[in-house]
């Protein structure tokens, strides 16, 4: 795929005017405040992988209007002490699969949540185990046109509320840092963990690739493929219904999220990613912490000549590295001590 969006120079300084509801902050409040109550974790069985560098839980925390959510939890096993925290979230279509699938994390000595994708896992990897009980919402089949035409239906609201609440759970965990968590994240994921960045004030690093719902009115021109394809198939029968389906977007838009950021951040994309478009990694990254009153630590990874891989493997390693640094400035010692 040749490069079709902005040149580079462009996209380092790419800042559209933003659509922004007036009540954004209110209607996150709102809609978090109905996912309190009870403590996050509802249940930690510890399951037996064959891994035996690994220790690792089946969890089930509460996600939207406490709605039960599943989880993996891993961690490096024989250690006691506790340990900081990445929460890791898939990619569409994917569920959290089987718990040896993604052990990059704990391997590198951090704790590991892996949250399910509520209502999806029937695409990709080895499927999921949370179902989404209000999928019934006038929109397309696929979970990114479900409940479009009204913000509270929209099935990414309940995804990003399932998504806030998993870091709540990961600090509740036994032998987590609790001031020392990560959101992780790519593509679909990517958009989940930079919309956490901008609600959990807390967080102690994102790390986002190729994120989903970032730039979303550009992407639904550029992209050619996947969920913003979904989108666009949608409003192609429902014609009349792109007001609303863009109103209801405006309230997931990744670039809102990260001007309430506070976190170090740590981006990646592909600029050849017709998936997900370059710009709207960038239109994100380059309004990232702007509300904040400081300029938070931010770096961005271009990869010219990948798509939606992005660096790939490369690109991990250097995540690994990135986030090892920013948890040992945040301890004052190694992650690995």
């Amino acid at each position: 795929m040749p490069a079709f969006d902005l040149p580079l120079d462009e996209l380092q300084r790419y800042r559209p005017v933003l659509d922004e509801p007036a009540d954004f902050d209110a209607f996150w409040q709102d809609t978090l405040k109905e996912a309190e109550g009870a403590g996050p974790v509802v249940s930690e069985r510890p399951v037996d992988t064959g891994l035996r560098l690994f220790e690792t839980w089946d969890v089930t925390f509460r996600g939207f209007a406490g709605e039960p959510v599943r989880a993996w939890y891993t961690r490096p096993a024989g250690v006691s002490r506790a340990l900081p925290a990445v929460v890791e979230y898939a990619g569409y279509g994917r569920g959290r699969g089987l718990p040896h699938e993604r052990i990059t994390w704990p391997a590198a000595g951090f704790a590991h949540l892996l949250m399910d994708n509520r209502g999806q896992g029937d695409r990709y990897g080895c499927g999921g185990d949370t179902p989404d009980p209000h999928a019934s919402a006038p929109g397309g089949p696929g979970p990114a046109a479900r409940g479009l035409l009204a913000p509270r239906d929209y099935h990414y609201r309940r995804l990003i509320t399932d998504a806030v609440r998993a870091v709540a759970a990961a600090r509740a965990l036994p032998g987590v840092d609790g001031a020392r968590v990560a959101a992780v994240g790519n593509s679909q994921g990517g958009g989940l963990a930079l919309a956490v960045a901008g609600l959990v004030p807390d967080l102690a690093a994102v790390l986002v690739s190729a994120p989903l719902l970032c730039g979303i009115r550009r992407a639904l021109d550029l992209a050619g493929a996947g969920p913003y394809d979904e989108i666009a198939a949608y409003l192609a029968v429902r014609r009349e219904a792109a007001g609303a389906a863009l109103h209801t977007l405006s309230y997931v838009e990744g670039a809102s999220f990260a001007r309430r950021a506070h976190a170090p951040a740590h981006f990646g994309v592909g600029l050849r990613d017709t998936v997900c478009p370059p710009s709207g990694a960038f239109s994100a990254f380059n309004r990232y912490g702007e509300l904040t009153g400081r300029e938070p630590r931010r770096e961005m990874h271009t990869y010219p000549f990948n798509g939606h891989e992005g660096g790939d493997a490369v690109h991990v390693r250097g995540q690994l590295s990135w986030l090892r640094a920013v948890m040992d400035d945040a301890a004052g010692g190694a992650v690995g001590d």
